[in-house]
């Protein structure tokens, strides 16, 4: 469910000062006939070294997105031209005629029949058609539909659909760091440890979500694999491994204007930044980087974005 507040527009990420930085001292990877190994060194947030190894299976790796196509307009025309060309010859030349003209990045539709109520429910149906016909596209695509502040129509990657396929390939990854935690811990430790680690991938400068046409998202996999992804990448990919550990607490993305997060049900401290979403308390956490900062804590331009309420909320399904 997308939930606006404002709305937003993109602008380059602002970095946080008087904190320390993420830090990755090395990144490896081995390739044999059945899997992809990972193995990692980064600093976290008490400046201690951290490592983390795991294995891919090499047929998840083959089988799940590991890139996002571009929003191509000219070929999502075709799609639809085809599939309103096809219903139109559904319908009999001597009950109407029916003219399908593509003109820029529309499509002119008209109907002449002898019966005006004829015409128009052949019109509407047309029209559902080429609406089918545009969803079906995005679907096929990993592309949703959203609006901005300025009241547009615009496109981006399905976040909530990349998190949601990418649940079960990731569950090697979030046990290697369910291992590593305390088993006296709470969830905060490990909230805080993989944070450290996602704060430390090298970070991609996000792209204007509404003119970029998908490019510079990174779906989960392809974050690990390529060892870098920008904010909403990052944010996919934590809220993919959290909801592996935490598989039915409810959890929220946030975009800013020139950023985006996360949020998760939990029962906060008083020092916790939250938001208020559909009658529940979130805490929120930024995995963005490079600034180190733990869970339930958020740079003072976003805490200003939060505050004056211009966000929007997509939550994320179970």
């Amino acid at each position: 469910m997308l939930h606006n507040r404002w709305g937003y527009v993109i602008f380059p990420l602002l970095l946080v000062s008087g904190l320390n930085n993420a830090e990755q001292l090395s990144f490896r990877t081995t390739t044999d006939q059945d899997s992809i190994q990972f193995q990692y060194q980064w600093i976290d947030g008490d400046n201690q070294i951290q490592h983390l190894e795991f294995a891919l299976p090499a047929s998840i790796v083959q089988s799940t997105a590991t890139s996002h196509p571009n929003y191509n307009p000219d070929i999502a025309q075709r799609h639809i031209i085809v599939a309103l060309y096809k219903e139109a010859q559904k319908i009999d030349p001597r009950d109407a005629s029916i003219s399908i003209k593509p003109d820029n990045e529309k499509i002119n539709i008209s109907v002449r029949s002898q019966s005006n109520e004829k015409a128009d429910n052949i019109l509407a149906s047309l029209k559902a058609v080429q609406q089918n016909a545009f969803e079906h596209y995005l679907n096929a695509h990993y592309f949703t539909q959203y609006t901005t502040i300025f009241n547009q129509k615009a496109l981006k990657p399905d976040h909530l659909r990349y998190v949601s396929e990418s649940i079960k390939p990731l569950i090697p990854v979030s046990q290697a760091f369910y291992e590593k935690i305390n088993r006296n811990n709470d969830a905060r430790a490990y909230f805080n440890l993989l944070l450290s680690w996602v704060q430390s991938i090298p970070y991609s400068t996000l792209e204007d979500r509404v003119s970029s046409n998908g490019s510079g998202f990174t779906p989960p996999l392809g974050v690990i694999l390529q060892n870098k992804g920008d904010c909403d990448s990052k944010a996919v990919l934590t809220s993919a491994l959290v909801r592996t550990f935490l598989p039915t607490t409810k959890m929220i993305m946030v975009y800013l204007p020139h950023h985006a997060l996360t949020g998760v049900a939990l029962t906060p401290l008083a020092q916790d930044e939250t938001i208020e979403f559909d009658g529940e308390t979130y805490i929120l956490y930024d995995p963005t980087g490079p600034a180190l900062l733990p869970f339930g804590q958020v740079s003072p331009e976003t805490k200003n974005y939060i505050i004056t309420g211009r966000y929007q909320v997509e939550s994320i399904e179970e």
